[in-house]
């Protein structure tokens, strides 16, 4: 097991931003407050409040509405240091596109990828979790309505997906940014055969797995680390309700109602072995642990604080 320090655990920020409209109604609508331009006023407040239940670093999320200067003067007055952000690349065929090599249009579509790396280097950066899109689109058949089973499989979708992700991985490249494939249940990167082919067709793409939705889409998160041990980079650590796991895998069910129904937990409230998954690290991993509750299971800064928690007990130095 690798020597894995503590000042290389970082907090999502996901605990302030993925909520609902009325947190005492889980019927009530999911909002995502990273899109939402009144959240920057908001956002130096989120900040202190991670540094003081212990955090040294935080996940990069830059603001569309911000520059960088605006974000790297928040940044400096939280007393934060930054843990590498996250990235994605849709595929044209899911928006009805069709984008030759060579056209404009193609250029355009890795826009937000550029910009991605800019932000990395700009944050002193040089790895970035690189993921395919989350999709709400009314045929996104792994978000709306069955997910963490593979479904609506299809290799021709799958090839176009290793391509423009290989093509992305590139773009990060030339910039000096290393991306780390991050396996994500509802994209068409979700099953272990998803997983394996993109690694096998992409030399060049680390690993930057998210333990949490491995195991979500019925793999073994440990068994997956130790695979790919020469190529982890950087990683995500959750926990999850098991018990909701299986129930949103045995029985088609939406992305959404798993998570209103409490499947994502802090560090050490769930079902996990984690100390088994970090055990399996390679020994010369110095990396980032970066915790992702992507719904907390209870108010934002007690979720921060228990995640904390976690990693005072796991990281001694």
């Amino acid at each position: 097991m690798s020597a894995l320090r503590r000042d290389r655990v970082a907090l999502n920020a996901i605990q302030w931003i993925n909520v609902k409209a009325d947190p005492s109604d889980p019927n009530s609508e999911s909002l995502w407050r990273y899109a939402d331009p009144d959240f920057r006023a908001d956002y130096p407040d989120v900040l202190r409040q991670i540094r003081e239940v212990g955090f040294e670093a935080v996940m990069m999320e830059v603001l569309p509405t911000q520059t960088l200067q605006d974000f790297r003067a928040m940044i400096a007055e939280s007393g934060l240091a930054l843990a590498p952000g996250y990235a994605s690349i849709a595929i044209p065929s899911d928006h009805g596109a069709v984008l030759p090599p060579g056209t404009a249009e193609r250029v355009h579509w890795f826009d937000g990828i550029r910009r991605k790396a800019e932000e990395s280097s700009f944050s002193g950066l040089d790895t970035v979790f690189l993921a395919p899109e989350v999709s709400w689109e009314p045929s996104a058949v792994r978000t709306l309505e069955a997910v963490a089973v593979g479904a609506g499989f299809s290799q021709a979708r799958l090839d176009e997906q290793i391509e423009f992700l290989a093509e992305a991985t590139e773009v990060l490249r030339r910039e000096g940014i290393r991306a780390g494939l991050h396996n994500h249940v509802g994209t068409w990167i979700e099953t272990e055969d998803e997983i394996e082919q993109t690694l096998a067709a992409i030399p060049g793409l680390g690993a930057s797995f998210d333990v949490g939705h491995l195991e979500w889409a019925g793999l073994d998160a440990a068994t997956i680390i130790a695979r790919h041990a020469d190529r982890v980079i950087d990683l995500h650590v959750k926990d999850l309700d098991m018990t909701v796991v299986e129930a949103s895998r045995a029985t088609p069910t939406p992305y959404r109602t798993a998570t209103d129904a409490g499947i994502f937990l802090e560090p050490g409230l769930g079902h996990l072995d984690l100390d088994r998954m970090l055990a399996a690290l390679p020994e010369a991993f110095a990396g980032w642990i970066i915790i992702e509750v992507d719904r907390a299971s209870m108010d934002p800064w007690e979720s921060a604080k228990v995640s904390a928690e976690w990693m005072n007990r796991t990281f001694a130095v």
